[in-house]
């Protein structure tokens, strides 16, 4: 028997070693047939002497150059990535086709046969087609033998991390973060089959198959949750990873003790907010324990860091922040892929601009300037950066990996949140998605892919679009200044600038700081954050009271409050502590808006408790101010140059969406629903402790928050049994989804 067994093993081993040496050979002979391809197309590329050669000559030339090209890619590429691993990562990705075109030039330079000759500028070209076609003939060949992927897929897990112990057989857990989709859009990109993994994942039948197709198993199911008043990245992935979003009134905003603009993407703001969180909550973060933390604005307390925001300040060669590129770049092939696709995605973006601009349509904003090349960031080397390294986070068998994809964000805040723009972004999405679901069978140790949103996205024009002036300028009018004629832009708040900016190591737009002895009549300081708007006066060491700056301005408040395109304002009140206000004097107490709403009726249940909150915030503006909102449309007005924004309350914005294996336990409890990014988090810590034992206790936060409202009982499916998917069947604007959605995707009432 063990003879037999010996034999067997020793046969198997032969059998790897000669499939690896047959692909080894059919990738040369593809790489070398390709050179001699573009030999005979380019006419700066000869494989031959001045004199002419035989045909065989020429063969072999192709050969030996095209085997010491591939032998420098696999040996000298890796090396030159990590020497300047300290690049800024656009100037890297714009360096790939030179080093690749320089390893090229140094392939003829060694090639023994002595022939052969290359322009420089012609060798970037041929360069860039073989490294392609060699990995395209690679990959194909190991997909074609399961063994051989599965030996590739684990090889790749031996460079991403060395383990010595055994990976544990309990489920790790994914969360994948879709920057911005609101829970209506992924219900309309799945009905759309736009989404098709998506849709596979909620038992969706695909439209294609017409309407009596019949409806899949759903693996996941589908509910909205609520954001806080700060619909945003910043308070969301605070609160997700970190357990704490307290006293993060929006995505900017002004502190008097410290005479400083905290910026939610700026990475010195990232690392204080992150460190006030740790001391806040008493635990380190959701990742703490074997975890890794993959293109966020936070680390989450994970050691494996990539693309962090809240480190990227850091410099020299121990930031890992920064690892994530070299681990893609690594591979050549994944570099030219890359550039190529950030290429094609700005020609794309100028089109579609050029195109929309054509038809006049509205609303619309500027994209030129830098935007194409933000844009091609964050839809193409954000996305594939991140990805690649959540692939290599679970061929290692790490036990919680949490990774953001900006990309649908950006573009969503250019082109809108139900455009054709969004709509190809979501499918491409979906198709990363793909990926991660494949490559969880090869994993070492099987894997939960959860899917969240940090927060929607609000349609709507921009307020200066609409009136002519902005909210600066406005506050300006109110307090009696002169406003310049010539209106300002507003900085964007969009997510993927950080990544964009941290790359490049430059600052953000804003000032960090006010100066120290302002005069004693100072003017306002007025920020934006979506249709969310923070007035303060830095020259008054506490928050002013609606008293005071009545006394100061006269008709500031007003100004505001009866304004068109103002939803609602919230200040402090010498009398009831907080008031809301309203158009025609309307002043409601933070204490009477359940009985009395007034001006948040239009917000949704929830919006008193969003701002009662806020309003106990140690930071938050001398004023508060909220854009009108129409429910009918679902449509706000930004105070930033965005067409779809986030920030403040109102619309889709406030209802992302949190798409869940149904094997791990219903996330809401006694059918209430989810409210605020602390109770995901607290939600998330339970999932992960089932699997991987107990977690850091995470000390009970000073922050009070009213019970959520409870939404109706589930109702039961066709069999009499209480159905995890199934819902009001509403949605926020009040109408009602496909009869598929129903029964496999909402699990929640609307806001």
């Amino acid at each position: 028997m063990r003879e037999a067994g010996g034999r067997r093993v020793a046969t198997g081993r032969w059998r790897r070693i000669g499939s690896a040496a047959w692909r080894s050979v059919t990738v040369w002979a593809v790489s070398t047939l390709t050179m001699l391809v573009l030999a005979g197309i380019l006419p700066d590329f000869r494989l031959q002497s001045a004199d002419g050669d035989s045909a065989t000559r020429i063969a072999v030339t192709a050969a030996l150059g095209a085997g010491a090209f591939g032998l420098l890619s696999a040996l000298v590429w890796p090396l030159l990535v990590r020497a300047l691993l300290l690049v800024p990562a656009l100037v890297l990705g714009l360096l790939v086709f030179f080093l690749n075109g320089s390893l090229l030039l140094l392939a003829m330079r060694l090639n023994p046969a002595g022939r052969g000759e290359v322009a420089p500028e012609t060798a970037v070209v041929v360069a860039a087609v073989m490294s392609a076609v060699a990995s395209a003939t690679g990959a194909a060949l190991a997909v074609r033998d399961d063994d051989a992927y599965r030996r590739r897929l684990s090889r790749l897990a031996a460079r991403r991390r060395a383990r010595t112990d055994r990976c544990p057989g309990t489920p790790g857990t994914v969360f994948i973060q879709l920057d911005g989709v609101g829970h209506d859009v992924l219900v309309h990109a799945v009905d759309h089959g736009l989404m098709p993994t998506v849709a596979a994942w909620l038992g969706v039948p695909d439209p294609a198959d017409g309407p009596g197709a019949p409806t899949g198993t759903a693996t996941h199911g589908l509910i909205p949750w609520r954001t806080d008043w700060s619909s945003q990245t910043g308070a969301s992935q605070l609160g997700i990873l970190h357990g704490s979003n307290h006293d993060v009134p929006a995505f900017r905003w002004y502190e008097k003790d410290t005479r400083e603009v905290v910026v939610c993407n700026r990475p010195t703001s990232a690392a204080e907010l992150q460190r006030r969180a740790v001391a806040r909550t008493g635990g380190p973060g959701l990742l703490a324990l074997d975890g890794a933390s993959r293109g966020n604005l936070f680390s989450g307390g994970a050691d494996q860091l990539a693309l962090v925001l809240s480190v990227s300040a850091r410099r020299g060669r121990e930031n890992r922040s920064r690892a994530g590129y070299f681990a893609y770049f690594s591979d050549p092939a994944n570099a030219v892929r890359t550039a190529l696709s950030f290429v094609a995605e700005v020609s794309r973006e100028i089109t579609q601009s050029t195109r929309s601009r054509l038809r006049h349509d509205r609303p619309r904003v500027s994209r030129g300037g830098l935007y194409p090349l933000v844009r091609a960031f964050a839809t193409v080397v954000e996305r594939d950066v991140v990805v690649a390294a959540v692939l290599g986070d679970m061929l290692a068998g790490r036990g919680a990996v949490y990774a953001d994809l900006v990309a649908y964000d950006e573009v969503a805040h250019h082109s809108g949140p139900r455009s054709g723009d969004t709509e190809r972004v979501l499918t491409r999405l979906d198709r990363s998605l793909a990926l991660l679901a494949e490559v969880a069978e090869h994993a070492p140790r099987p894997y939960r892919i959860v899917v969240l949103s940090d927060h929607g996205q609000s349609p709507g024009e921009t307020f200066l679009g609409r009136y002519g002036l902005s909210l600066g300028n406005l506050v300006r009018a109110g307090c009696g200044l002169p406003v310049p004629r010539r209106a300002h832009r507003t900085h964007s708040g969009a997510e993927a600038r950080a990544a964009v900016r941290a790359a490049l190591h430059r600052p953000v737009e804003e000032p960090s700081s006010v100066p120290d002895a302002p005069t004693p009549r100072a003017e306002p300081l007025v920020l934006a954050s979506g249709n969310l708007g923070l007035v303060s006066f830095p020259d008054v060491p506490h928050r002013m009271t609606r008293q005071e700056i009545d006394r100061r301005h006269p008709a500031l408040l007003s100004t505001l409050a009866n304004h068109p395109g103002i939803g609602f304002l919230l200040v402090a009140d010498e009398e009831h502590g907080g008031v809301v206000l309203g158009p025609r004097g309307l002043a409601v107490p933070l204490t009477e808006l359940d009985r009395t709403p007034g001006p948040l009726a239009d917000f949704g249940p929830g919006a008193a408790d969003a701002v009662r909150r806020t309003h106990a915030f140690p930071h938050v503006a001398d004023i508060m101010v909220n854009s009108w909102y129409d429910p009918q449309s679902g449509e706000v007005l930004a105070f930033e140059e965005q067409i779809g924004s986030h920030g403040g309350l109102g619309g889709d914005q406030n209802r992302p969406f949190l798409l869940h294996p149904l094997d791990l336990p219903d996330p809401r409890t006694d059918g209430a629903e989810l409210v605020g990014a602390e109770h995901l988090h607290r939600v998330f810590r339970t999932w992960l402790a089932e699997t991987e034992g107990p977690q850091i206790p995470l000390t009970a936060t000073r922050t009070v928050r009213t019970p959520p409202t409870a939404v109706p009982p589930e109702e039961p499916d066709r069999g009499g049994h209480p159905s995890r998917t199934a819902g009001s069947g509403s949605t926020s604007n009040g109408r009602t989804p496909r009869a598929s959605s129903d029964r496999a995707r909402t699990s929640g009432s609307a806001s």
